[in-house]
């Protein structure tokens, strides 16, 4: 038997840190050089790659044999950095098809092979490591998933000080030092000088991007984002779940910026601006201020900013400060005070420090005051109220590092949130968002309404009609679609208030569409009523309830019935959600087609049939796992991030949380282990189920006691909830292998392969369950997959 080296642990701890680290930057570099449907896809391509390396050593015995185990190691760990930096370099020429079509379909497959290189030689390594020395694949198998937990930390710190293809350039380097590790516990000397000289070269590279990024001048400038050439940016910064960048002319005048700027506005009239926009996306602009009110009158006939004309004096609380748009709509009002409330640091620093002269340092107004925070989280801890909070199309379509469809502004938009907001209102203070109005399907506006009826009758109010305005400012021209603004009060409006709506709403050239005196169609009727008696909102195409934090995915409002019906596809927020659908639908058929075709049929085609007798236990219970861990880490992800108040905490305290835990508890399989014992494997599930029904149940309550209290007790509460699952759930892979390896050894890459194999679908099944059902259903669903694996394992023990 081969001698497990120190530099064995070490140099798996370095690649299984790079590959956590590569799959964490990808669902960056994908949010924006794609869409952030993507994003979710780097955790698929991931496991898929890793699960194909993993075949490879099990159809290559031959090859990888235990006596080159050492060099073999250090070859393929080498070759994962290379291919790093090339195969991210072809990502970049893959053109960018997102439509619906045979092209959409190849762009998408032919990304997700050419991404999946380096895996595969991750995976190689990987599974070299893990099958080659059964007897400490407890301690193997927890140096991985160590690797991998501090892989979550120092992509946090990677890209606070360099951007996104410098940080594809320190992954390459940590594999290439993982190889070097490799290299000298196989006494290979040319290995050795092979390993360390790519790693000094990509440090060298690495050191320089960094620097140069700094100075705004980057090593590899992203050309093309989203299919469609970028201009060179002004500014340019990304963080772990943003990449920043500003453009324009600051010289130049033009038009003013407005969402839903009135028609009476006087055309002559110029402004200084540039743009920001997020992940190639979501935009806002910078507005040149001098301090004379004067330079932002535009404001004024905005649709968005109705509700200042009925609130005058006001403390005023912006949700999502972006380029200043909405506190300087507060000063053009001349309100009292205004606080704005924005989650990324990096738009804060380039609005106040880097243009600070050109945005006239609203940080040093005495009016204006900047907090670094998520909205959500920072509301619930406040205990003073304000008389307005404004919250104006705030949707950055950005990836969290955590994954897509886990946007902080989703946590905006649910039943909950609403409450919140309204709860830290003044006895006349006015709660008003503003969204896309689509003429012939205001989808967006419904759900808002929707929204605000949900929280009014939590609050108890009686008639939540006489709660609730919405106006709407529409384009001229084709489509003619526009912005809506919906204005909810803590108490009814009176009849001053709906007067002056009406009036600004007339000079304006707006629409009321809901007020407690009127309604445009029967759909905001049934909707601001809550009688429907001839069922129109049911048979409206879109899904207009109310989220929850339970289903907090505002924008996904397709029903699954409608999801055929092409003529639906091209309508406003239709259109953008059938994107999403397509892509999930191309990834699960591109997934399933490549996990048969390079993990099923392989396997089917090269193992004997004596060789799997008696292992179907093993299989069920690899998959079982592979699908339950992904089924739990994504649901309490999708739970605890907006509990701890900011995406990043998603990676520094909920992923690494799970990940240290789990590499824990597989090195705790190997304590107190009575060789032959039959029911320590069965006993330790056990207690796995017991603690996933505890947290299960507890979680939700959790979030909900605790939502009001500090930073630090919410971290320490989440990481009491996290650490017993991760430690748990990391029991169950080394148990199994254990098992198995008695079992038949030549099993043990087909079991890998399982796993892999699962866990790549069930990275998409996630989300399909979270849409459809919500995150509960997901969680609920991955406990019904271990106790699949419990019942499997105890077969399997009883026999032994």
């Amino acid at each position: 038997m081969v001698a497990v080296r120190p530099t064995t642990y070490a140099g798996l701890f370095m690649v299984t840190l790079a590959t956590l680290l590569y799959e964490l930057l990808l669902t960056r570099i994908f949010s924006v050089t794609m869409w952030y449907h993507f994003a979710f896809m780097a955790v698929s391509v991931a496991m898929f790659g890793m699960t194909v390396g993993a075949i490879i050593v099990y159809l290559r015995p031959a090859y990888f044999t235990e006596s080159r185990v050492g060099e073999q190691l250090a070859n393929v760990s080498l070759l994962f950095a290379l291919t790093v930096i090339f195969s991210f370099l072809t990502h970049l020429a893959i053109p960018f098809a997102p439509n619906v079509s045979l092209l959409g379909i190849y762009s998408v497959a032919l990304t997700y092979v050419v991404i999946a290189v380096p895996f595969v030689f991750s995976g190689i390594a990987v599974c070299l490591a893990l099958t080659r020395f059964p007897a400490h694949v407890n301690r193997l198998y927890a140096a991985d998933l160590l690797g991998a937990a501090l892989g979550c930390v120092l992509f946090i710190y990677i890209l606070r000080i360099t951007d996104g293809p410098t940080a594809v350039v320190i992954v390459a380097l940590l594999a290439a030092l993982g190889s070097v590790l490799f290299a000298v516990g196989s006494a290979s000397a040319r290995r050795v000088r092979l390993a360390g000289a790519v790693s000094l070269l990509l440090a060298l590279t690495a050191v320089g991007g960094a620097i140069l990024s700094a100075r705004q001048t980057p090593l590899l400038r992203l050309a093309y984002v989203k299919g469609q050439v970028e201009e060179k940016p002004l500014y340019d910064k990304w963080n772990s779940f943003s990449r920043v960048a500003v453009f324009g002319d600051p010289e130049r005048l033009e038009a003013p910026f407005g969402w839903g700027l009135s028609y009476t506005y006087p055309t002559e009239r110029k402004v200084h601006q540039m743009l920001m926009n997020i992940d190639a996306t979501a935009g806002t602009p910078l507005t040149k201020f001098s301090g004379d009110l004067g330079d932002i009158e535009h404001l004024k006939y905005d649709v968005t900013n109705l509700v200042h004309y009925i609130r005058p004096n006001a403390k005023v609380l912006v949700v999502g400060t972006g380029g200043g748009r909405d506190l300087l709509s507060a000063l053009a009002f001349r309100q009292r005070a205004v606080v704005g409330v924005e989650i990324n640091p990096d738009i804060i620093a380039a609005v106040n420090g880097t243009f600070g002269d050109f945005t006239g340092h609203l940080d040093r107004n005495p009016a204006v005051t900047f907090v670094n925070d998520e909205a959500r989280s920072y509301v619930a801890r406040q205990r003073e109220r304000f008389d307005i909070i404004q919250v104006s199309l705030i949707d950055t379509w950005a990836a969290t590092a955590a994954g897509a469809f886990v946007f902080t502004e989703n946590s905006l938009y649910t039943e909950e949130a609403w409450k919140l907001f309204l709860e830290r209102l003044n006895s006349s203070g006015v709660l008003t968002f503003s969204r896309w109005y689509f003429r012939d399907r205001p989808g967006e506006v419904y759900r808002l309404t929707s929204l605000a009826m949900a929280a009014l009758k939590q609050l108890r109010v009686n008639d939540p009609r006489q709660h609730v305005i919405i106006v709407r400012r529409m384009m001229r021209g084709a489509g003619r679609n526009g912005v809506g603004t919906i204005l909810v009060g803590r108490e009814p409006f009176s009849t001053a208030d709906l007067e002056r709506v009406e009036q600004v709403a007339q000079e304006m050239q707006f629409e009321v569409v809901l007020s407690p005196r009127q309604a445009l169609d029967p759909i905001f009727t049934a909707l601001a009523t809550g009688r429907d008696p001839d069922g129109v909102v049911a048979k409206f195409p879109l899904n207009v309830s109310a989220p929850t934090d339970d289903s907090p995915f505002f924008f996904h409002m397709l029903r699954s019935r409608d999801l055929l019906r092409r003529e639906l596809w091209q309508h406003g927020e239709v259109s953008f959600n059938m994107k999403a659908m397509f892509i999930l639908a191309t990834l699960f058929v591109v997934v399933t087609v490549l996990t048969l075709a390079c993990v099923i049929v392989p396997l089917l085609l090269t193992t004997e049939r004596g060789a799997l007798r008696g292992a179907f236990p093993f299989f069920v219970f690899f998959a079982a796992i592979g699908v339950g861990f992904m089924l739990i880490e994504i649901s309490q992800m999708q739970r605890l991030i907006v509990f701890l108040g900011h995406p990043t905490y998603g990676l520094s305290v909920v992923l690494f949380s799970l990940l240290l835990s789990s590499g824990l508890g597989s090195y705790a399989t190997q304590l107190g282990r009575a060789p032959g014992a039959v029911t320590s494997p069965a006993l330790r599930l056990g207690l796995l189920l017991a603690v996933l029904i505890i947290f299960g149940l507890l979680t939700p309550s959790a979030i909900t006691w605790l939502q009001e209290s500090s930073t630090a007790v919410r971290i320490v509460a989440a990481t009491a909830i996290l650490l017993p699952l991760g430690f748990f759930m990391g029991m169950a892979f080394p148990l199994g292998m254990q098992l198995a390896s008695a079992h038949s050894a030549a099993i043990t890459p087909w079991l890998w392969g399982i796993n892999g194999a699962t866990s790549v679908c069930a990275s998409v099944l996630a989300l399909v369950i979270a849409l459809t059902w919500g995150i509960a259903a997901a969680f609920w669903t991955g406990f019904a997959c271990y106790v699949a694996a419990t019942l499997a394992l105890t077969s399997v023990a009883r026999r032994a």
